[in-house]
């Protein structure tokens, strides 16, 4: 059984990344394991195609030529090099250029199509179990992904945000007369609002916590990076939440005395209310392991990256944010790489 320098679980953005700086860093490709079950941009692929994204167009061709490993240069024209550059743009448009990326790594480095189940370390080399085989390898970069969270109102009949987000599938529910409950006032609530209420739906009600915060654009950062609504969700929600608000729309601070009432009042749901990390293979040895969040370090040759373990950085204000975009996934796998590549088992 071979034994591999590295192995990166995970082909969405974030596993695309690793593979491609390792190679870059000189990790020779016949070294390299990649473990996925499907190889199709992870949920950015599969799930989020026709989201309007908050990143601008000339953002995600900086993470598609950061790594001389993608080859990105010799990809077919894409449409995504059409758009303006400082315009946000569809999932779609960077989803379609990464499928390409991520099948010419895959002729490069050793592939296994499955879900790794557990990790365990023995005798300075890890073990990674899938359903299919055992993969031995000495480092191992976790680029899971997350999945969006939810609240338990049992009594609801739950809309997958994911459908709520796509107005073609969207469309295809029955909502006819529905009074719908959308709890969070993130970028995916601000798109999901208007997509329900061009729906033949009776009300949407916005259940929420806190006012909205917005992305600022300073000289050479942005404040509230992270958190703040920007492009198109960002416009809505001026025009519509902090404005005027839309006929069919309500809103409800969560800590109000009518929240019972109104929810009593909705028969389906929407959680916008962020994602959490996706099951991690097992760690018997150990039990649930946390990273660090400065540098991704879990344990001796193992380390985590992406949306399932963002940086965690301070702006100059000092106000906390996780870092998350593709872009962000880059610069941050830049950062910490070298140490990586020091600390293994």
């Amino acid at each position: 059984m071979p034994t591999y320098a590295w192995t990166v679980i995970g082909a969405g953005p974030a596993g695309i990344a690793a593979v491609g700086r390792l190679l870059d860093h000189g990790i020779a490709a016949e070294k390299i394991a990649w473990i996925d079950p499907a190889f199709a941009v992870g949920d950015l692929g599969q799930k989020w195609r026709s989201v309007s994204s908050n990143t601008i167009a000339e953002t995600f061709l900086g993470f598609l030529n950061a790594s001389a490993a993608f080859r990105f240069a010799e990809a077919p024209p894409t449409p995504l090099q059409e758009v303006d550059p400082e315009d946000t743009c569809a999932l779609d448009l960077v989803a379609d250029p990464l499928v390409w990326v991520t099948q010419q790594l895959r002729e490069r480095v050793h592939v296994v199509q499955a879900t790794a189940t557990s990790l365990s370390l023995h005798q300075r080399q890890w073990r990674i179990d899938t359903e299919h085989r055992e993969v031995f390898s000495d480092n191992v970069i976790l680029a899971v992904g997350a999945v969006p969270k939810s609240l338990s109102y049992p009594h609801l009949d739950e809309i997958p945000v994911e459908v709520a987000l796509d107005p073609e599938k969207l469309a295809a529910q029955s909502l006819d007369g529905a009074t719908v409950a959308v709890f969070g006032s993130s970028h995916s609530s601000m798109i999901a609002l208007p997509n329900l209420l061009r729906q033949p739906v009776e009300k949407v009600i916005n259940f929420y916590r806190t006012p909205l915060k917005y992305a600022v654009y300073l000289d050479g950062w942005i404040l509230f990076d992270d958190t703040g609504l920007k492009g198109h969700a960002a416009a809505w929600a001026r025009e519509n939440i902090d404005g005027k608000h839309p006929d069919r729309l309500e809103r409800c601070w969560v800590s109000s005395p009518e929240f019972q009432e109104k929810l009593e009042a909705c028969d389906r749901v929407v959680y916008t209310v962020g994602f959490e990390r996706r099951q991690l293979p097992a760690t018997p040895q150990w039990g649930e392991l946390e990273y660090n969040q400065q540098n991704g370090i879990i344990a001796p040759g193992l380390f985590g990256l992406g949306i399932a373990f963002p940086e965690y950085a301070e702006d100059r204000y000092g106000f906390g944010e996780h870092r998350v975009g593709l872009k962000k996934f880059m610069d941050y796998l830049n950062s910490v790489l070298p140490l990586w590549l020091h600390y293994g088992t």
